[in-house]
């Protein structure tokens, strides 16, 4: 592996290649700056939009109509947001005899940061928040030494591009090269051998170093405490799944999973909300990546009292994907209850190594050593199920589920035992009459309203039996 560092000043490159034999690292630096804020003669937005407020802003900035967008519940800050960003709007593979070269074109350049990861083999580029305009189906078809890439944000601040390679590659160079349209950045892939990858990876810089757990330490509750527990509102912790860099499911029109899912997830909290009986949160409220174990930290850390995690299935083979439809709500269990029921949680338990980390399995079995603890896992994994039975009864007259609709298997985001908690499948993106429904306002509402009537209903036989 190499280390390869250059300054880009528009069409004058300087490299530099240093270090064999370690990781294939990158670092891009563009003459002109960021582009600043989104300005007309009249107007400034930008200021109103300080990071975290961008999903809370609505159309008190811009009337609605004035602004287009291919996603309903995009909200107008957020498209006013990403106007003042550095603008992506096309991605390319090519090829010649020696290496494959991947391109993306900016509306300007910026700071990069380019390295390999093994356990699949990947090439990651990070960089500063950008604004992802590439047409529907971009990265589902690779070429070369790529076979596929996914695009997006990694976290608040940093847009990500993962490269799917076939094998062990090397970054034999990079530019950024001024043109009509902004700047292509491109960098330059040849393959090598597992030898030569070594050992040496960009692993360290994808995601921060974990730190040793803790034991669990026991101690009994306070009755004070669980007084103000049980007179406050109940907290509901709705989890869009996928999101940003892992785009999760692709429909059979382009339709996208993370968006499928979160427009459910701000309609249920919506829904909800209204009601005044629930404190509601969510993991994530725009098109932004989040780790598994992020996801279960923030349903610790609001203390859930039922955590939420929406998906959209698919299927590959399209011999019966036309065949096979319909929602399906899943519990935590160490033994699936079939074969589909695996595959799915492998599946969405591998959304981490697609958004270019790697996430160690975990390692909370080792530490549950106390019988309380257990007992607590047990009540949790009870509340679950019945949740899911209520969940499945007030779907059923609503929305179409799929046969067996209940089901079980180890998803990691599910490993909770301070809360009882379902993913739901919410259909089929591969089955063309599930994705058409799944594109309706009307649908999202639907199934939104059923859920929240299942939440009430469930807390109602909660509280009658206290």
């Amino acid at each position: 592996m190499r280390t390869i560092g250059f300054l880009a000043m528009c069409t004058v490159v300087a490299v530099m290649v240093t270090s064999p034999g370690t990781v294939s690292n990158l670092l891009l630096g563009a003459a002109t700056e960021l582009r600043g804020p989104f300005n007309d003669q009249t107007h400034d937005w930008r200021p109103a939009l300080a990071r975290g407020d961008r999903a809370d802003r609505h159309a008190e900035l811009i009337p609605a109509e004035d602004v287009v967008t291919t996603r309903p519940w995009e909200t107008v800050a957020e498209v006013i947001a990403d106007a003042s960003l550095v603008r992506v709007s096309k991605a390319n593979l090519s090829q010649d005899a020696a290496a494959t070269v991947f391109t993306i074109t900016l509306s300007q350049g910026l700071t990069a940061e380019v390295f390999t990861l093994s356990n699949p083999y990947r090439v990651v580029i990070d960089m500063p928040e950008v604004a992802f305009a590439l047409p529907d189906g971009t990265g589902r078809s690779g070429r070369g030494l790529v076979r596929e890439f996914r695009y997006g944000l990694f976290s608040e601040d940093k847009g990500r591009v993962v490269l799917d390679t076939t094998g062990p590659v090397r970054i034999d160079g990079a530019r950024m090269v001024a043109t009509s349209r902004g700047v292509d950045f491109e960098v330059r892939l040849v393959t090598i051998s597992d030898a030569e990858f070594g050992k040496g990876t960009g692993a360290g810089r994808a995601q921060p170093k974990p730190t040793a757990k803790a034991k669990p330490r026991i101690t009994a509750p306070d009755p004070k405490d669980r007084l103000a527990k049980i007179s406050a509102k109940p907290v509901i912790v709705i989890d869009p799944g996928h999101g940003g860099i892992d785009p999760g499911a692709v429909g059979v029109s382009n339709l996208l999973e993370k968006d499928v899912v979160l427009g459910v997830g701000l309609a249920l909290r919506d829904v909800l909300k209204r009601s005044g009986n629930f404190d509601v949160r969510m993991t994530r409220a725009r098109d932004i990546f989040l780790s598994l174990d992020r996801r279960v930290e923030m349903s610790r850390h609001h203390e859930a009292d039922l955590f939420v995690s929406l998906h959209a299935d698919s299927v590959s083979d399209k011999g019966v994907a036309s065949a096979i439809r319909g929602a399906s709500v899943y519990t935590l269990s160490g033994r699936a209850s079939d074969e589909q029921a695996r595959k799915m949680a492998e599946k969405e338990n591998a959304s981490d190594l697609l958004a270019g980390i790697s996430s160690d399995e975990d390692q909370g079995a080792s530490d549950v050593r106390s019988i309380l603890i257990d007992l607590m896992q047990r009540e949790t994994a009870n509340f679950s199920t019945e949740f899911s039975n209520v969940l499945v009864r007030q779907l059923r007259s609503n929305v179409s589920l799929s046969r067996g609709p209940q089901r079980s298997a180890a998803f990691k985001v599910l490993k909770q035992t301070h809360a009882p908690s379902v993913l739901i499948e919410l259909g089929y993106m591969s089955n063309t009459e599930d994705e058409r429904l799944m594109r309706t306002r009307a649908w999202r509402q639907k199934v939104a309203t059923s859920i929240a009537k299942a939440v009430g209903n469930y807390f109602r036989k909660r509280q009658a039996r206290r």
